[in-house]
């Protein structure tokens, strides 16, 4: 065989086609040591990174208003159109939904575990920032109804940016509203997580 091999001699194998273990790559063409791999950790980092300032910014919001609003007068920031008001949600984002609080939390938690799965096949940025929002929005309340009273999955939710005429909520549901967008806006465009544009 080995012979053989000799005489007959082995094909040419283009390195755009193949990687360095001489496997074609499911990235789309790149090996290893291509572009695409390192670009699609940088998307992960993104992801991540957006996913924790949104997080911490929730976090750190809801902790000042359970400490120096919650049982006191709301205050207003811009005349009547704008106010800060804590109150405590035990449903979904924007008040809907009391009555199904650890179906809310099991969905949440649900949203955490898909996006983490996308994150293995992300090369597209906008996709990164929008799935960031929702890790973060999501990671926020699912944090509230894990810890706070009346117990664990059944915890309401801090809410306190109350606009003239809506519902009151927070910056983890705003997070979540601003991701939802943001993926309705890529699926018009035709842009994949992993960075593939199609045109229907």
């Amino acid at each position: 065989m080995a012979e053989a091999e000799r005489i007959i001699g082995t094909p040419d194998i283009p390195e755009a086609e193949h990687g360095a273990d001489g496997g074609q790559d499911a990235g789309g063409g790149q090996d290893a040591e291509g572009a695409q791999k390192p670009t699609g950790k940088r998307k992960i980092a993104v992801l991540f990174g957006v996913a924790l300032v949104a997080y911490a910014l929730d976090l750190v919001s809801k902790m000042v208003v359970v400490a120096k609003l919650e049982h006191h007068e709301p205050i207003d920031v811009v005349g009547d159109l704008l106010r800060f008001n804590a109150i405590r949600n035990a449903g979904a984002a924007f008040g809907m939904g009391e009555a199904y609080t650890i179906i809310f939390t099991v969905i949440a938690a649900g949203v955490i575990v898909v996006i983490a799965r996308l994150a293995r096949k992300l090369y597209s940025l906008p996709w990164a920032i929008a799935l960031g929002l929702l890790l973060g929005g999501a990671l926020g309340n699912l944090t509230d109804r894990i810890f706070r009273s009346p117990g664990v999955f059944k915890g309401a939710v801090v809410d306190f940016i109350a606009p003239k005429g809506f519902a009151v909520f927070n910056l983890a549901d705003s997070a979540i509203v601003c991701g939802g967008i943001l993926i309705v806006l890529l699926s018009f465009r035709g842009l994949d997580p992993d960075g593939t544009v199609h045109k229907d």
